[in-house]
């Protein structure tokens, strides 16, 4: 059963409407009604998630539990579920092992009864984790940003990187020319905000005032002024005051469109 679908049961079954739950949780009808309908493109965010298991008595943390699977790519949640039943078959049987107190010397029948394979090396490779790519970035000079409100980590399409382990990593795609011949429009570069960034180190910089982006090698200059160059010689850097950049984020993986 969806997300939806759980929402909707609880809802009829507490005899709210769709516009009682809404004044109570602060969002509007008709966005609530996608989420009961599947028709919404992201998952839920963790605020309104908390305040549904609020007034719908869920307990804490399982909506947002839902919400979470709910956002991993399919063959990501297919692989999570597989394991959790698994996981639920094992402590079943352990259950079952400690109440009729079963020999150790008998352990390796019961394992082989239950079709529980406990000596199976796993891999040696990650699938990585789920990297959301979150919006465009220009490669020239600054353009205008919207990353339509999206929860960290969420976003309408995901990018997998065994590599990265910063839970705030994010993804955009590259338009322009001006970091070519080593960035080309259509890449995608994964970019960490963990990571420590050092003079000409490639950075997704945004922008204060005003609200623009921008993706340049970064040098950091004298009074506080930050260099943005472009890899294109065809361009020429920016010069901007340090006060003007509300984040720096180092590049750390390119996927390549080929």
């Amino acid at each position: 059963m969806s997300l939806g679908q759980i929402l909707r049961e609880r809802r009829r079954e507490m005899r709210l409407t769709l516009d009682e739950v809404a004044n109570r949780v602060k969002f509007s009808k008709p966005y609530l009604s996608t989420i009961e309908t599947g028709r919404v493109n992201n998952p839920p965010s963790d605020i309104l998630l908390k305040r549904l298991e609020k007034v719908l008595k869920f307990e804490k943390g399982q909506l947002l539990w839902l919400g979470h699977l709910e956002g991993m790519p399919s063959d990501i949640r297919g692989e999570f579920e597989s394991a959790a039943a698994e996981n639920q078959k094992l402590r079943s049987l352990v259950k079952d092992v400690m109440a009729r107190k079963t020999p150790v010397t008998k352990l390796s029948k019961v394992l082989k009864k239950g079709k529980i394979k406990v000596n199976q090396a796993g891999p040696n490779l990650s699938a990585g984790r789920a990297i959301p790519v979150i919006n465009k970035v220009q490669a020239g000079y600054p353009t205008d940003f919207d990353d339509m409100d999206y929860p960290v980590g969420v976003a309408d399409d995901y990018v997998r990187c065994p590599d990265v382990h910063d839970p705030n990593a994010f993804a955009v795609r590259v338009i322009g020319d001006s970091m070519e011949p080593k960035f080309s429009q259509g890449d995608i570069v994964i970019f960490s905000p963990a990571a420590d960034v050092n003079n000409g180190d490639d950075c997704f910089v945004r922008f204060a005032t005003p609200h623009e982006t921008t993706f340049k090698r970064v040098f950091f200059e004298k009074k506080k002024q930050i260099r943005l160059q472009p890899r294109n010689e065809k361009y020429s850097p920016i010069i901007v005051e340090g006060k003007r950049i509300n984040g720096i984020y180092r590049a750390m993986i390119k996927y390549e469109r080929l």
